[in-house]
């Protein structure tokens, strides 16, 4: 774990979202499914972001604007500076055989960086629009729906599930693919487990996301 500002190279729109791309600096990309706190001048709280690509001397975050933190960093210009901490909490095993990716939403933010991790396998993607399912370009060898389809509908059975989305939909990949590891959403405040604020229950047990997870297993 490491904090360094860093410079804006650029900022890309996909879709509704933006690929906010900064140098690298001294951070370790980590291990997909891991997060950074990403802190735009003048906020006082940062946003957890999953790593999306990590290209050579970069790293990249694809970023829903749907709040004034969120909104800040994507407002960055290429030059502008900003604070990144991370690697933090825990990330996808990928000692798989057969690995599945499945995302949902915003929540295919870590999968492009997963699926150069594990040799671009398969995927299946879920969105509400099309506008939203040109994020989906980032994801190699991915099979898209669109609601009202559910991307639940598109999982196999016998494979290794990696997913990230909406809580609604991890709940229905662990209904079907009990052994999957899913990431979970939550707000964050410190993403070091100081200030109990990514505190989720899950199966009757209080977790802590920034230091038991992200990712964990289904079962």
């Amino acid at each position: 774990m490491k904090r360094e500002r860093l410079s804006v190279v650029a900022n890309e729109q996909v879709g509704p979202y933006t690929l906010l791309r900064v140098r690298r600096g001294g951070i370790d990309p980590g291990v997909p499914g891991q997060f950074f706190m990403l802190e735009a001048p003048g906020r006082l709280l940062p946003r957890p972001m999953s790593l999306c690509l990590a290209p050579p001397r970069e790293l990249a975050f694809l970023i829903d604007p749907i709040g004034p933190g969120t909104l800040a960093l994507c407002a960055l210009t290429a030059g502008e500076d900003l604070h990144v901490l991370g690697p933090l909490g825990n990330g996808f095993e990928l000692e798989l055989e057969c690995p599945l990716l499945v995302g949902g939403g915003i929540g295919i933010a870590p999968l492009p960086y997963l699926s150069e991790r594990l040799g671009s396998p398969p995927a299946v993607l879920g969105f509400r629009s099309d506008r939203h399912a040109v994020a989906a370009a980032l994801v190699p060898n991915a099979q898209i729906c669109i609601e009202p389809t559910l991307v639940t509908e598109l999982i196999p059975a016998g494979l290794d599930v990696l997913a990230c989305g909406p809580e609604p939909m991890l709940e229905a990949v662990r209904a079907i693919a009990p052994n999957a590891q899913v990431a979970w959403e939550a707000p964050m405040a410190c993403g070091y487990g100081a200030c109990y604020g990514c505190a989720v229950e899950i199966d009757g047990v209080l977790k802590r996301l920034c230091v038991e997870g992200p990712v964990l297993c289904a079962a």
